[in-house]
């Protein structure tokens, strides 16, 4: 059975969550606009799936990290636009806090088993 997605492109979880976040910090967006910036920057290796986008802006609100408001797109299309919260600059801080931890850790790992490997 073939595999639906590359491991590249599988997101570890509670990071789509930070990317939003860190997007919104540019300025307000909707939900398009904050996966294009998403998939762009990562050199189109990450994909934003609509089905796990659009349930994770809705939870981020829920959460108080993001409020909302509709809006015009540039093509002249009605939106929902997101907009981060102080509380929601303060959880990207913490995320962005883990996360550091988490890839420092994980560098240590595999930093270890390169060098345990090359006996």
């Amino acid at each position: 059975m073939p595999e639906k997605t590359r491991p590249e492109e599988e997101m570890l979880k509670g990071t789509l969550d930070m990317m939003i976040l860190h997007t919104l910090v540019l300025g307000d967006a909707h939900g398009h606009t904050i996966a294009t910036i998403i998939e762009r920057s990562s050199g189109d290796v990450l994909q934003v799936e609509q089905g796990s986008l659009y349930p994770a802006l809705y939870r981020l609100e829920d959460r108080g990290w993001l409020s909302s408001y509709w809006n015009p797109t540039e093509n002249n299309r009605r939106a929902k636009f997101y907009r981060l919260t102080a509380a929601g600059r303060k959880q990207l801080l913490r995320e962005t806090q883990r996360w550091q931890r988490i890839t420092r850790a994980i560098g240590m790992v595999m930093g270890e088993a390169l060098q345990g490997g090359e006996s």
